[in-house]
């Protein structure tokens, strides 16, 4: 169970702090409640404590382990469907396991898949879904603000375009 203060990470969401605990009964059943503040778009988000394994919320990476996960990303997975929707199938499944490689992964794929060619637009909304939620994650372990989050995935970007593009 999370604690108030708690950093985690809702996977389609983004990262955020556990401001409250609240109880709460509905249809006759009590069940503790976490009341997630994501700095993305302020968003304040409530989560069954019973649901929050299901949903593979699980506590934000430290500074440290997200630069870790950034400076050794090498590369995409060159077996990406070439299908708009078994792509976006594909792609949503790695954003829901919550591991922030995964949804890195899914961003710098889509990234340069939107670089060369177009993306669907349900493709498009899920890059901006995913670009937030690194973003958060950014400023979750690094106790920043969103500019200079930003300014990271930037730099990650560019680097690993010029790496791709080499």
């Amino acid at each position: 169970m999370y604690s108030v203060g708690d950093k985690i990470v809702y996977p389609m969401h983004g990262a955020g702090i556990i401001l409250d605990l609240e109880e709460k009964q509905i249809d006759g059943e009590s069940s503790v409640y976490y009341i997630l503040n994501i700095p993305v778009g302020n968003l304040k988000i409530t989560i069954s404590s019973k649901k929050a394994s299901n949903l593979n919320i699980r506590y934000a990476n430290k500074k440290e382990e997200v630069l870790n996960i950034f400076n050794n990303f090498k590369q995409i997975p060159v077996n990406i469907p070439d299908n708009w929707t078994k792509r976006y199938e594909y792609n949503l499944e790695k954003v829901k396991s919550g591991c922030l490689y995964n949804v890195l992964e899914v961003y710098l794929s889509s990234y340069l898949r939107e670089r060369e060619k177009s993306l669907s637009g349900i493709e498009k909304k899920l890059l901006f879904t995913v670009k937030q939620v690194i973003i958060s994650e950014l400023i979750v372990s690094h106790n920043i603000d969103k500019s200079n989050a930003e300014n990271i995935l930037k730099e990650l970007t560019n680097r690993f375009v010029s790496h791709v593009e080499k």
